[in-house]
C-alpha cells in the first residue's frame, strides 16, 4: 500500500529538484529561464495563442501569465497582436527570435532532462510517464467532479 503522504513529498520534492536543475542549466546555457521555454513552446505550439490559453494550460493566473509574457516580450522573443475575434485580448506570436531561443534552448533541455531521467530503468521511466499523465488527465478534468 502507498502511503500518500510519502508519495506527495516524494513528488513534490523531485519535481522541485527536476525544475530547478533544468532551469539551472537553461539559464547557463541560454540565459533563459525554464518557465520562459514552457511558454515559448506553448506559443510556438499553437496556432493562435492568448494570454488565457497559457494560464489555462499551466493553471496559473491571467495576472501571473500577463507579466510573464510582458518579459517574453521585453525580450524580443513573442509579439502581442490584435486579436481580430475578441477585441478584449491579444494573440501571442513568436517572432523570429523567439523561434531562435526555442530552437537552440530546446536541445538543452532535452539533454538535461535525458541525463536527470537516466537513473531510471526505461520501463519504470515509461510506467512512470503513463502514470503521470493518467493522473494529470485525471486532474484537468471539471474541478466539480474532484474530491478534495
Amino acid at each position: 500500500m502507498t502511503d500518500a503522504t510519502t508519495l506527495f513529498t516524494d513528488l513534490v520534492r523531485t519535481e522541485t529538484r527536476l525544475y530547478n536543475r533544468i532551469d539551472a542549466r537553461l539559464r547557463a546555457e541560454h540565459d533563459m529561464s525554464l518557465g520562459a521555454l514552457e511558454f515559448l513552446r506553448i506559443i510556438g505550439g499553437r496556432p493562435v495563442c492568448r494570454v488565457h490559453d497559457i494560464a489555462q494550460e499551466v493553471d496559473i493566473t491571467v495576472g501571473a501569465t500577463s507579466k510573464a509574457v510582458d518579459r517574453l516580450v521585453a525580450r524580443g522573443w513573442c509579439e502581442r497582436r490584435a486579436n481580430p475575434d475578441d477585441r478584449r485580448s491579444s494573440l501571442l506570436v513568436l517572432t523570429p527570435a523567439g523561434e531562435q531561443a526555442l530552437a537552440a534552448a530546446t536541445p538543452a533541455f532535452e539533454a538535461a532532462m535525458a541525463g536527470l531521467t537516466a537513473a531510471l530503468p526505461r520501463p519504470v521511466l515509461d510506467q512512470l510517464a503513463t502514470g503521470l499523465s493518467r493522473w494529470r488527465q485525471h486532474l484537468e478534468q471539471d474541478p466539480a467532479d474532484q474530491d478534495a
